[in-house]
Protein backbone atom coordinates (compact mmCIF):
# COMPACT_ATOMS: atom_id res chain seq x y z
CA UNK A 1 0.00 0.00 0.00
CA UNK A 2 1.67 3.72 -0.96
CA UNK A 3 0.43 6.31 0.55
CA UNK A 4 3.53 8.36 -0.50
CA UNK A 5 2.41 11.64 -1.72
CA UNK A 6 4.72 14.99 -3.70
CA UNK A 7 3.54 18.07 -3.57
CA UNK A 8 0.90 17.99 -6.01
CA UNK A 9 -0.78 14.99 -4.07
CA UNK A 10 0.67 12.66 -6.86
CA UNK A 11 1.91 9.02 -5.25
CA UNK A 12 4.93 8.41 -5.72
CA UNK A 13 7.39 5.16 -4.84
CA UNK A 14 9.97 7.56 -2.80
CA UNK A 15 10.22 8.36 0.45
CA UNK A 16 13.20 10.73 0.45
CA UNK A 17 12.43 14.36 0.42
CA UNK A 18 15.53 14.93 -1.31
CA UNK A 19 14.51 12.86 -4.24
CA UNK A 20 11.00 14.68 -4.23
CA UNK A 21 13.24 18.39 -4.14
CA UNK A 22 15.55 17.01 -7.58
CA UNK A 23 12.28 15.67 -9.43
CA UNK A 24 10.00 18.87 -8.45
CA UNK A 25 13.33 20.78 -10.00
CA UNK A 26 13.92 18.50 -12.89
CA UNK A 27 10.11 19.12 -13.55
CA UNK A 28 10.37 22.93 -13.39
CA UNK A 29 13.37 22.37 -16.02
CA UNK A 30 11.52 20.21 -18.42
CA UNK A 31 8.32 22.59 -18.58
CA UNK A 32 10.01 25.77 -18.99
CA UNK A 33 12.94 25.13 -20.80
CA UNK A 34 15.49 26.75 -18.30
CA UNK A 35 18.47 25.01 -17.08
CA UNK A 36 19.78 21.51 -17.04
CA UNK A 37 16.95 18.96 -16.57
CA UNK A 38 19.42 16.10 -16.94
CA UNK A 39 21.58 17.19 -13.99
CA UNK A 40 18.82 17.33 -12.05
CA UNK A 41 17.54 14.12 -13.02
CA UNK A 42 20.84 12.60 -12.55
CA UNK A 43 20.45 13.90 -8.58
CA UNK A 44 16.69 12.65 -8.66
CA UNK A 45 18.30 9.30 -8.97
CA UNK A 46 21.32 9.61 -6.83
CA UNK A 47 19.15 10.72 -4.15
CA UNK A 48 17.12 7.02 -4.48
CA UNK A 49 18.38 4.77 -7.11
CA UNK A 50 15.48 2.98 -5.87
CA UNK A 51 13.05 4.86 -7.42
CA UNK A 52 11.69 3.59 -10.42
CA UNK A 53 10.16 6.97 -11.79
CA UNK A 54 12.82 8.95 -12.01
CA UNK A 55 14.48 6.79 -14.42
CA UNK A 56 11.50 6.93 -16.10
CA UNK A 57 10.98 10.29 -16.11
CA UNK A 58 14.73 11.00 -17.33
CA UNK A 59 14.05 8.63 -20.58
CA UNK A 60 11.10 10.52 -20.86
CA UNK A 61 12.90 13.84 -21.61
CA UNK A 62 15.50 12.12 -23.93
CA UNK A 63 12.41 10.81 -26.30
CA UNK A 64 11.06 14.35 -26.41
CA UNK A 65 14.23 15.29 -27.84
CA UNK A 66 13.30 13.23 -31.11
CA UNK A 67 16.99 12.72 -31.42
CA UNK A 68 17.78 9.09 -32.39
CA UNK A 69 21.41 9.29 -30.86
CA UNK A 70 19.88 9.39 -27.67
CA UNK A 71 17.72 5.93 -27.99
CA UNK A 72 19.93 3.58 -26.39
CA UNK A 73 20.01 5.39 -23.38
CA UNK A 74 16.51 5.74 -23.16
CA UNK A 75 16.09 2.35 -23.30
CA UNK A 76 18.70 1.00 -21.00
CA UNK A 77 17.44 3.53 -18.40
CA UNK A 78 13.70 1.88 -18.72
CA UNK A 79 15.49 -1.36 -18.57
CA UNK A 80 17.03 -0.41 -14.83
CA UNK A 81 13.29 1.32 -14.17
CA UNK A 82 11.98 -1.98 -15.08
CA UNK A 83 12.54 -4.26 -11.85
CA UNK A 84 11.89 -0.99 -9.27
CA UNK A 85 8.23 -0.92 -10.97
CA UNK A 86 7.46 -3.56 -9.96
CA UNK A 87 6.86 -2.70 -6.38
CA UNK A 88 5.56 1.17 -7.55
CA UNK A 89 2.52 2.59 -7.25
CA UNK A 90 -0.08 1.92 -10.37
CA UNK A 91 0.40 5.75 -11.32
CA UNK A 92 4.00 5.54 -11.68
CA UNK A 93 4.28 2.04 -13.40
CA UNK A 94 1.57 3.50 -15.98
CA UNK A 95 4.12 6.26 -16.36
CA UNK A 96 6.56 3.46 -17.31
CA UNK A 97 4.22 1.63 -19.68
CA UNK A 98 3.77 4.94 -21.40
CA UNK A 99 7.66 5.10 -22.10
CA UNK A 100 8.14 1.90 -22.85
CA UNK A 101 5.84 3.11 -25.98
CA UNK A 102 7.09 6.39 -26.56
CA UNK A 103 10.70 4.27 -27.12
CA UNK A 104 9.45 1.67 -29.73
CA UNK A 105 7.91 4.49 -31.73
CA UNK A 106 4.21 3.70 -30.54
CA UNK A 107 3.85 7.86 -30.26
CA UNK A 108 -0.06 7.30 -30.41
CA UNK A 109 -0.09 4.85 -27.73
CA UNK A 110 2.37 6.77 -25.74
CA UNK A 111 -0.40 9.59 -25.56
CA UNK A 112 -3.28 7.96 -24.59
CA UNK A 113 -1.54 6.45 -21.86
CA UNK A 114 -0.49 9.60 -20.30
CA UNK A 115 -3.75 10.94 -21.07
CA UNK A 116 -5.16 8.28 -19.18
CA UNK A 117 -3.12 9.13 -16.61
CA UNK A 118 -3.75 12.85 -16.47
CA UNK A 119 -8.00 11.75 -15.74
CA UNK A 120 -6.64 10.60 -12.77
CA UNK A 121 -4.37 12.95 -11.74
CA UNK A 122 -4.33 16.30 -13.43
CA UNK A 123 -1.50 17.93 -12.23
CA UNK A 124 0.77 15.02 -13.43
CA UNK A 125 3.22 17.82 -15.21
CA UNK A 126 4.84 14.98 -16.60
CA UNK A 127 2.79 13.20 -18.36
CA UNK A 128 0.90 16.75 -19.38
CA UNK A 129 4.30 17.43 -21.06
CA UNK A 130 5.38 14.68 -22.39
CA UNK A 131 1.58 13.96 -23.93
CA UNK A 132 1.64 17.70 -25.22
CA UNK A 133 5.76 17.27 -27.21
CA UNK A 134 3.97 14.10 -28.66
CA UNK A 135 0.66 15.91 -29.86
CA UNK A 136 2.95 17.82 -31.62
CA UNK A 137 4.82 15.74 -32.77
CA UNK A 138 2.06 13.75 -34.09
CA UNK A 139 0.48 16.92 -35.62
CA UNK A 140 -2.88 16.48 -33.48
CA UNK A 141 -3.52 19.92 -32.81
CA UNK A 142 -7.15 19.07 -31.56
CA UNK A 143 -5.48 17.11 -28.36
CA UNK A 144 -2.72 19.57 -28.25
CA UNK A 145 -5.57 21.70 -27.20
CA UNK A 146 -7.76 19.57 -25.29
CA UNK A 147 -5.40 17.95 -23.65
CA UNK A 148 -4.43 20.51 -21.45
CA UNK A 149 -7.95 22.28 -21.24
CA UNK A 150 -9.10 18.57 -19.64
CA UNK A 151 -6.87 19.33 -16.97
CA UNK A 152 -6.17 23.31 -16.34
CA UNK A 153 -8.87 24.31 -14.00
CA UNK A 154 -7.58 21.42 -11.88
CA UNK A 155 -4.30 23.74 -11.14
CA UNK A 156 -4.94 26.14 -8.62
CA UNK A 157 -3.08 29.76 -9.31
CA UNK A 158 -1.09 30.46 -6.47
CA UNK A 159 0.97 27.02 -7.75
CA UNK A 160 3.99 28.11 -9.30
CA UNK A 161 3.92 25.78 -12.60
CA UNK A 162 0.53 27.10 -13.59
CA UNK A 163 1.27 29.27 -16.02
CA UNK A 164 3.54 27.23 -17.74
CA UNK A 165 0.27 24.96 -18.12
CA UNK A 166 -1.65 27.88 -19.14
CA UNK A 167 1.29 28.78 -21.78
CA UNK A 168 1.14 25.42 -23.23
CA UNK A 169 -2.61 25.89 -23.64
CA UNK A 170 -1.94 28.99 -25.34
CA UNK A 171 -0.22 26.76 -28.11
CA UNK A 172 -2.82 24.64 -28.72
CA UNK A 173 -5.39 27.40 -28.89
CA UNK A 174 -3.31 28.82 -31.38
CA UNK A 175 -2.68 26.13 -33.40
CA UNK A 176 -6.43 25.12 -33.48
CA UNK A 177 -6.49 28.63 -34.82
CA UNK A 178 -8.41 30.26 -32.01
CA UNK A 179 -5.75 33.65 -31.93
CA UNK A 180 -7.53 35.49 -30.12
CA UNK A 181 -8.09 33.27 -27.34
CA UNK A 182 -4.81 32.14 -27.70
CA UNK A 183 -2.88 35.63 -27.14
CA UNK A 184 -5.22 36.26 -24.39
CA UNK A 185 -4.07 32.84 -22.76
CA UNK A 186 -0.49 33.76 -23.37
CA UNK A 187 -0.71 36.80 -22.42
CA UNK A 188 -2.55 36.09 -18.74
CA UNK A 189 0.46 33.51 -18.09
CA UNK A 190 3.38 35.87 -18.96
CA UNK A 191 1.34 38.43 -16.56
CA UNK A 192 1.87 35.40 -13.97
CA UNK A 193 5.02 34.91 -15.18
CA UNK A 194 6.88 36.86 -17.25
CA UNK A 195 9.69 33.83 -17.73
CA UNK A 196 7.52 31.36 -19.60
CA UNK A 197 9.02 30.98 -22.78
CA UNK A 198 5.90 28.81 -24.16
CA UNK A 199 3.52 31.71 -23.69
CA UNK A 200 5.99 34.08 -25.52
CA UNK A 201 5.96 31.70 -28.65
CA UNK A 202 2.10 30.76 -28.55
CA UNK A 203 1.61 34.72 -28.93
CA UNK A 204 4.74 34.90 -31.46
CA UNK A 205 2.36 32.33 -33.45
CA UNK A 206 -0.51 34.50 -33.32
CA UNK A 207 1.57 36.81 -34.57
CA UNK A 208 2.47 35.45 -36.95
CA UNK A 209 -0.25 33.73 -38.50
CA UNK A 210 -2.02 37.00 -38.75
CA UNK A 211 0.83 38.90 -40.43
CA UNK A 212 1.46 41.12 -37.89
CA UNK A 213 5.30 41.14 -38.64
CA UNK A 214 5.70 44.74 -37.04
CA UNK A 215 4.13 43.38 -33.62
CA UNK A 216 6.00 40.10 -33.68
CA UNK A 217 9.61 41.86 -34.15
CA UNK A 218 8.67 43.96 -31.29
CA UNK A 219 7.19 41.11 -29.16
CA UNK A 220 10.08 38.89 -29.28
CA UNK A 221 12.79 42.52 -28.49
CA UNK A 222 10.74 43.18 -25.52
CA UNK A 223 10.50 39.90 -23.69
CA UNK A 224 14.00 40.05 -24.44
CA UNK A 225 15.33 42.67 -22.53
CA UNK A 226 12.33 43.78 -20.97
CA UNK A 227 13.32 43.02 -16.83
CA UNK A 228 12.05 39.69 -16.34
CA UNK A 229 14.77 36.58 -17.05
CA UNK A 230 14.74 36.58 -20.73
CA UNK A 231 14.66 33.92 -22.57
CA UNK A 232 18.13 34.26 -24.21
CA UNK A 233 19.24 31.96 -22.19
CA UNK A 234 16.77 29.39 -22.52
CA UNK A 235 16.12 25.90 -24.73
CA UNK A 236 13.64 27.11 -26.59
CA UNK A 237 15.88 30.09 -27.80
CA UNK A 238 16.66 28.87 -31.18
CA UNK A 239 13.52 28.48 -31.79
CA UNK A 240 12.68 31.85 -30.64
CA UNK A 241 15.37 33.37 -32.63
CA UNK A 242 13.84 31.39 -36.10
CA UNK A 243 10.32 32.85 -35.10
CA UNK A 244 12.10 36.83 -35.06
CA UNK A 245 13.72 35.76 -38.05
CA UNK A 246 10.60 34.65 -40.04
CA UNK A 247 8.76 38.70 -39.04
CA UNK A 248 11.82 40.11 -40.60
CA UNK A 249 11.17 37.22 -43.48
CA UNK A 250 7.62 38.71 -43.81
CA UNK A 251 9.12 42.66 -43.81
CA UNK A 252 11.67 41.04 -46.69
CA UNK A 253 14.20 42.05 -44.38
CA UNK A 254 16.81 38.80 -44.76
CA UNK A 255 19.50 40.99 -43.82
CA UNK A 256 18.41 41.02 -40.73
CA UNK A 257 17.37 37.40 -41.21
CA UNK A 258 20.63 36.28 -42.16
CA UNK A 259 22.14 38.49 -39.14
CA UNK A 260 20.22 35.93 -36.88
CA UNK A 261 20.79 32.96 -38.35
CA UNK A 262 25.22 33.46 -38.44
CA UNK A 263 24.78 34.99 -34.30
CA UNK A 264 22.15 32.89 -32.87
CA UNK A 265 21.01 29.96 -34.47
CA UNK A 266 23.87 28.26 -36.37
CA UNK A 267 27.41 27.07 -34.90
CA UNK A 268 27.25 26.42 -31.42
CA UNK A 269 23.99 27.43 -30.79
CA UNK A 270 22.15 24.44 -32.27
CA UNK A 271 23.03 20.59 -31.26
CA UNK A 272 20.15 18.88 -31.72
CA UNK A 273 17.74 17.77 -34.81
CA UNK A 274 15.11 20.55 -32.96
CA UNK A 275 17.23 23.23 -33.61
CA UNK A 276 19.17 22.22 -36.57
CA UNK A 277 15.80 22.20 -38.56
CA UNK A 278 15.27 25.65 -37.81
CA UNK A 279 18.51 26.76 -39.45
CA UNK A 280 17.65 24.80 -42.44
CA UNK A 281 14.09 26.08 -42.59
CA UNK A 282 15.32 29.60 -42.41
CA UNK A 283 17.94 28.89 -45.15
CA UNK A 284 15.44 27.41 -47.96
CA UNK A 285 13.10 30.12 -47.03
CA UNK A 286 15.77 32.81 -47.76
CA UNK A 287 17.01 30.65 -50.89
CA UNK A 288 13.83 30.73 -52.36
CA UNK A 289 13.89 34.64 -52.08
CA UNK A 290 16.80 34.71 -54.06
CA UNK A 291 18.74 35.41 -51.24
CA UNK A 292 22.32 34.01 -51.42
CA UNK A 293 23.31 32.41 -48.36
CA UNK A 294 26.73 31.48 -49.20
CA UNK A 295 28.58 28.59 -47.79
CA UNK A 296 26.00 28.43 -44.26
CA UNK A 297 24.36 25.28 -46.67
CA UNK A 298 27.62 23.31 -46.32
CA UNK A 299 28.24 24.31 -42.68
CA UNK A 300 24.85 23.20 -41.12
CA UNK A 301 24.95 20.07 -43.40
CA UNK A 302 28.49 19.23 -42.15
CA UNK A 303 27.22 19.83 -38.33
CA UNK A 304 24.05 17.43 -38.55
CA UNK A 305 24.85 13.75 -37.11
CA UNK A 306 24.56 11.43 -39.93
CA UNK A 307 21.25 12.19 -41.31
CA UNK A 308 21.32 9.50 -43.49
CA UNK A 309 22.39 6.73 -40.69
CA UNK A 310 19.77 8.02 -38.54
CA UNK A 311 17.37 8.56 -40.86
CA UNK A 312 13.60 6.83 -39.96
CA UNK A 313 13.07 7.87 -36.27
CA UNK A 314 10.94 10.82 -36.99
CA UNK A 315 10.32 12.23 -40.75
CA UNK A 316 9.55 15.72 -39.74
CA UNK A 317 13.19 15.42 -38.98
CA UNK A 318 14.20 13.92 -41.92
CA UNK A 319 12.35 16.40 -44.40
CA UNK A 320 14.60 18.96 -43.12
CA UNK A 321 17.48 17.27 -43.06
CA UNK A 322 17.01 16.74 -46.50
CA UNK A 323 16.61 20.66 -46.88
CA UNK A 324 20.58 20.95 -45.32
CA UNK A 325 21.69 17.95 -48.12
CA UNK A 326 19.86 19.59 -50.70
CA UNK A 327 20.81 23.24 -50.14
CA UNK A 328 24.56 21.93 -49.94
CA UNK A 329 24.54 20.46 -53.56
CA UNK A 330 24.69 17.33 -51.83
CA UNK A 331 21.91 15.43 -54.01
CA UNK A 332 23.32 11.90 -53.44
CA UNK A 333 23.22 12.16 -49.62
CA UNK A 334 19.92 13.77 -50.11
CA UNK A 335 19.01 10.57 -52.58
CA UNK A 336 20.29 8.17 -50.12
CA UNK A 337 18.11 9.66 -46.97
CA UNK A 338 15.18 9.69 -48.93
CA UNK A 339 15.84 5.74 -49.48
CA UNK A 340 17.27 5.33 -45.73
CA UNK A 341 13.61 7.21 -44.90
CA UNK A 342 11.69 4.82 -46.67
CA UNK A 343 13.45 1.48 -45.59
CA UNK A 344 13.98 2.43 -41.72
CA UNK A 345 10.33 3.85 -40.29
CA UNK A 346 8.63 1.99 -38.01
CA UNK A 347 5.50 2.15 -36.08
CA UNK A 348 3.63 5.29 -36.16
CA UNK A 349 6.64 7.28 -37.87
CA UNK A 350 5.90 4.73 -40.88
CA UNK A 351 2.40 6.06 -41.75
CA UNK A 352 3.84 9.94 -40.97
CA UNK A 353 6.73 8.92 -43.64
CA UNK A 354 4.72 7.21 -46.37
CA UNK A 355 1.50 9.66 -45.56
CA UNK A 356 3.79 13.24 -46.03
CA UNK A 357 7.33 12.22 -45.11
CA UNK A 358 8.04 10.89 -48.96
CA UNK A 359 5.94 12.62 -51.12
CA UNK A 360 7.30 16.13 -49.54
CA UNK A 361 11.06 14.82 -49.69
CA UNK A 362 10.61 13.88 -53.37
CA UNK A 363 8.61 17.05 -53.90
CA UNK A 364 11.38 19.20 -52.25
CA UNK A 365 14.12 17.29 -54.55
CA UNK A 366 12.26 17.91 -57.76
CA UNK A 367 12.30 21.66 -57.10
CA UNK A 368 15.95 21.22 -55.98
CA UNK A 369 16.65 19.57 -59.20
CA UNK A 370 14.82 22.09 -61.29
CA UNK A 371 11.47 20.67 -62.21
CA UNK A 372 9.42 23.20 -60.79
CA UNK A 373 6.08 21.61 -62.70
CA UNK A 374 7.16 18.08 -60.84
CA UNK A 375 7.35 20.31 -57.54
CA UNK A 376 3.72 21.74 -57.79
CA UNK A 377 2.40 18.10 -58.83
CA UNK A 378 4.10 16.32 -55.42
CA UNK A 379 3.59 19.04 -53.61
CA UNK A 380 0.42 20.93 -53.78
CA UNK A 381 -1.62 17.62 -52.66
CA UNK A 382 0.24 17.58 -49.79
CA UNK A 383 -1.45 20.74 -47.75
CA UNK A 384 -4.63 19.18 -46.95
CA UNK A 385 -2.50 16.01 -44.76
CA UNK A 386 1.11 17.81 -44.27
CA UNK A 387 -0.37 18.41 -40.06
CA UNK A 388 -0.07 14.63 -40.08
CA UNK A 389 3.29 14.61 -39.65
CA UNK A 390 3.70 17.38 -37.11
CA UNK A 391 5.20 20.40 -36.75
CA UNK A 392 3.31 23.69 -36.47
CA UNK A 393 0.98 25.42 -38.97
CA UNK A 394 3.86 28.60 -39.08
CA UNK A 395 6.87 25.64 -39.61
CA UNK A 396 4.49 23.97 -42.61
CA UNK A 397 3.79 27.19 -44.06
CA UNK A 398 7.30 25.90 -45.93
CA UNK A 399 5.38 23.78 -48.15
CA UNK A 400 3.81 26.66 -49.68
CA UNK A 401 6.19 29.03 -49.85
CA UNK A 402 8.22 26.16 -51.98
CA UNK A 403 5.19 25.75 -53.88
CA UNK A 404 4.42 29.69 -55.02
CA UNK A 405 8.34 29.46 -55.65
CA UNK A 406 7.34 26.61 -58.11
CA UNK A 407 4.41 28.39 -59.43
CA UNK A 408 6.50 31.35 -60.22
CA UNK A 409 7.78 29.28 -62.75
CA UNK A 410 5.68 26.90 -63.84
CA UNK A 411 2.08 27.39 -63.03
CA UNK A 412 0.81 31.03 -62.71
CA UNK A 413 -2.90 29.92 -62.00
CA UNK A 414 -1.71 27.69 -58.89
CA UNK A 415 0.29 30.55 -57.67
CA UNK A 416 -2.50 33.22 -58.32
CA UNK A 417 -4.86 30.57 -56.46
CA UNK A 418 -2.56 30.00 -53.78
CA UNK A 419 -1.98 33.76 -53.55
CA UNK A 420 -6.19 34.19 -52.95
CA UNK A 421 -5.71 32.06 -49.99
CA UNK A 422 -2.99 33.70 -48.58
CA UNK A 423 -4.70 37.13 -48.68
CA UNK A 424 -8.05 36.18 -47.17
CA UNK A 425 -6.08 34.29 -44.10
CA UNK A 426 -4.33 37.72 -43.53
CA UNK A 427 -3.19 40.94 -44.47
CA UNK A 428 -0.66 41.58 -47.44
CA UNK A 429 2.64 41.68 -46.18
CA UNK A 430 5.70 42.68 -48.21
CA UNK A 431 6.08 38.84 -48.74
CA UNK A 432 3.26 38.20 -49.92
CA UNK A 433 3.32 40.96 -52.14
CA UNK A 434 7.22 39.85 -53.45
CA UNK A 435 5.12 36.48 -54.21
CA UNK A 436 2.28 38.21 -56.46
CA UNK A 437 5.13 40.18 -58.27
CA UNK A 438 7.22 36.91 -59.23
CA UNK A 439 3.98 35.18 -60.14
CA UNK A 440 1.93 38.13 -61.68
CA UNK A 441 4.85 38.88 -64.39
CA UNK A 442 4.59 35.48 -65.61
CA UNK A 443 2.68 34.45 -68.45
CA UNK A 444 -0.72 32.09 -67.85
CA UNK A 445 0.04 28.96 -69.17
Amino acid sequence: MHDRRDRRDLPVGTASPAALDHHETALWHLVSFYGDPIAAFDATIAADPGWGLARVAKAVFLLTLTEPAMLPQAHELLAQAEPLMRSAPAHERGHFEAAQAAAAGRWREACARWDALLHAQPRDLLALTAAHLFDFYRGDARNLRQCVARVLPEWPIDDPLQPYVLGMHAFGLEECNLYPQAEAAGREALARDPRGPWAIHAVAHVMEMQGRFDDGAAWLADDRTGGSAGWADNGLAVHLWWHLALFHLEALDSTSALALFDARISGAASSVNLQWLDGAALLWRLQLLGVDVGARWHALAGAWADPVAHAGHYAFNDVHALLALLGSGDHARAAALVEASANHARDDNLAMTNEVGLPLMRGLMAYASGDAAGACRLLYPLRTVAHHFGGSHAQRDLIDQTLLAAAAASNTALGRALLNERRLAKPATPLTDHWAGRIGSQRAP
